[in-house]
């Protein structure tokens, strides 16, 4: 068996996009963001992600995301930067823009809004890969784009070299076991998991690291259960990832039936940064909305019990 050496490994956080108050950028709570990740041990930043709200910025928006993550990276960590868009075309065309601006490699997604074929899913993945210079994972998030990644279309694209890895958040934990199984012998390819709650299981069946949107609260805690699973320490990692399973109910916290899912997770997010110091406020891009006083009361709390204060 080839002895893997994947480029990309340990953790990776969705990288949050802050906003002021009247809902414009707010680059220097930006810099602090990733500051605060650098200090918690992350091994690389994912830029205009979901967690990002890459769909929301416009591209002027995501061209100053894209700088000022590179700048205070300042090398320290690679950046991986969102290329998400509809069709393969207007993803060159954001890809491009990321590799001027300072990206060490680039995340796709499959297609969406239009119908799509298994075929044309490959076909659009090689045709941005010719395109670029950089590295380009997939992003497996069929509850955005609609679309399944499998690792029968993942894999034969890996052997080719088209693809340097891929961030399932797909929480299909039998596929990603497959797609782990098949890229052993692939020895460049990066599997990674975007299932926040199982990454010590996703560990021991031989994924590479975690992309966890919940690192940009607690990035020293993912950091804590990645280093646990390397040395082996299964009963600590089990433990980390147990109490970042109590964290996560943070995303809990928004009253049902007034915010989408997305809503929720990424406002409980913000607002706990807020909470801690890293970020000034907690205001979404619209038509999302912040969580409010009592929901804030409740995302605190859970902060506490996990033993997370101001950074």
């Amino acid at each position: 068996m080839t002895a893997r050496t994947p480029r990309h490994t340990g953790v990776i956080p969705p990288v949050v996009t802050p906003l002021t108050a009247d809902g414009e950028l707010d680059l220097p709570s930006l810099e602090r963001v990733v500051a605060h990740l650098i200090d918690g041990g992350v091994t690389g930043l994912f830029a205009l992600g979901s967690s990002g709200e890459t769909a929301y910025l416009t591209p002027g928006q995501q061209d100053r995301v894209i700088e000022a993550v590179t700048a205070a990276a300042g090398g320290q960590v690679p950046v991986l930067v969102g290329a998400i868009e509809t069709t393969t075309n207007r993803a060159v065309e954001r890809a491009r823009r990321a590799a001027e601006l300072g990206a060490d490699a680039v995340v796709v997604t499959a297609p969406f809004y239009t119908r799509t074929h298994a075929t044309e899913i490959d076909r659009h993945f090689r045709d941005v890969a010719a395109a670029l210079d950089l590295p380009v994972l997939a992003y497996d998030v069929p509850v955005c784009v609609h679309s399944k990644l499998d690792p029968e279309l993942l894999l034969p694209l890996a052997a080719d070299g088209v693809l340097a890895g891929v961030k399932d958040s797909s929480g299909d934990d039998g596929s990603f076991r497959r797609l782990v199984i098949g890229a052993r012998e692939l020895s460049g390819f990066s599997v990674l998991t975007g299932h926040e709650l199982v990454v010590d299981a996703m560990m021991l069946g031989g994924a590479d690291g975690s992309v966890p949107g919940l690192g940009n609260v607690d990035p020293h805690g993912y950091v804590r259960l990645h280093e646990a699973a390397v040395r082996g320490d299964w009963a600590a990692a089990r433990a980390e990832q147990d109490r970042l399973v109590a964290l996560f109910d943070i995303v809990r916290a928004a009253r049902p039936g007034t915010a989408s899912a997305t809503a929720a997770g990424l406002g409980a997010f913000k607002t706990a940064l807020m909470l801690r110091g890293v970020i000034a406020t907690n205001v979404m891009s619209p038509p999302m909305r912040p969580l409010d006083a009592p929901e804030t009361a409740a995302v605190a709390a859970c902060l506490d019990r996990a033993g997370l204060g101001a950074v």
